[in-house]
């Protein structure tokens, strides 16, 4: 349960914020290359600004609605989190002669309509992130492949109010996070570290990395209520930066989540929850599962964005996760 992460943790957390384990979609691909955008601003290579990858986003589609069918055959609501593109937000400071294709900046409208037509809610994240534009904060880290969690608790915002309007959650009130404090750290962001010469990163610079510290607890893991609500996905819902304990604290009950590195994959990380003792011991009421944009379009056989254990045919994917959830 995320009420339960201690100190400890989170520091781990904190140490890893900066690390390339936590790149999403990456695979250890060592031939793909960052983008160096002005003042500083890096993105990643291995996301295409110039092809939407329309077959490969319908065959995720399929996928993601044959699971949201058999979870609502449990009663269970699915609700996915798509993360925008980072190089959408901040075009004016992508390298001169860089620009994003009409399809690519496209692709995010394209898919939440095609999620809604499929009776898959959504939200729409961009009015939020955009919001947090205000002063020295930022929607996504300078050279870092993540939002900020700023944008995670705008993005849990965003959430709550779509379960509040449509789901009526179990548990008790006052059961939900208590957030702690913020502090700063200053970090050396995931892009210039695992990219850059170490003479670019003293040119780039670290960024400064705004979280909250999660409060103390006494309270056991068997003491926990259950998690009405279940958080599937990789290092943008990690607790470092927020997600699920903002949404929780929205929701005023408790949050479980399964994260893995985004070389893991959605795919592998999904089948991991819903095959858990946890899953069918005490299936919660909604699922949020998160998203890439830039990813999105891979499906469980990509083994360009993937690593190798997490890899299988999408029929097998299919397979596993309808026997799972009819269980």
């Amino acid at each position: 349960m995320i009420d339960h992460v201690n100190r400890r943790v989170f520091l781990r957390l904190a140490a890893m914020a900066g690390g390339a384990s936590l790149l999403p979609g990456m695979a250890a691909a060592q031939d793909n290359v960052v983008i160096m955008g002005k003042g500083g601003w890096l993105f990643p290579g291995w996301e295409s600004l110039t092809d939407a990858d329309r077959s490969g986003v319908a065959g995720t589609l399929a996928l993601v609605r044959d699971a949201g069918e058999r979870l609502n055959a449990r009663s269970i609501k699915l609700l996915v989190l798509l993360v925008p593109l980072k190089a959408n937000f901040y075009v004016d400071r992508l390298p001169e002669g860089t620009g994003i294709a009409p399809d690519v900046a496209a692709r995010y409208d394209a898919i939440l309509s095609q999620f809604k037509a499929s009776g898959i809610d959504t939200v729409d994240l961009r009015p939020a992130l955009k919001g947090v534009e205000q002063g020295k904060q930022t929607a996504f880290y300078r050279a870092d492949y993540h939002w900020t969690a700023w944008s995670a608790e705008a993005a849990a915002d965003e959430v709550a109010k779509a379960i509040k309007a449509s789901v009526h959650l179990s548990g008790r009130p006052g059961t939900g996070d208590v957030l702690g404090p913020w502090i700063t750290q200053r970090n050396m962001g995931d892009l210039a570290q695992r990219f850059l010469s170490p003479e670019q990163q003293k040119q780039v610079g670290p960024d400064l990395y705004t979280v909250r510290t999660p409060p103390e607890t006494k309270k056991g893991l068997l003491d926990a209520p259950p998690a009405p609500v279940h958080v599937v996905g990789n290092s943008f819902v990690q607790p470092y930066l927020g997600f699920p304990q903002r949404l929780s604290n929205d929701l005023d009950r408790p949050v479980s989540l399964t994260w893995n590195p985004g070389n893991v994959g959605p795919w592998f990380t999904f089948l991991q929850y819903v095959t858990s003792p946890d899953f069918a011991r005490q299936p919660p009421q909604v699922i949020v599962w998160q998203f890439n944009e830039g990813a999105f379009h891979s499906g469980p056989d990509s083994t360009a964005q993937w690593d190798t254990p997490s890899i299988m045919p999408p029929q097998v994917w299919r397979d596993r996760m309808s026997a799972a959830i009819g269980r």
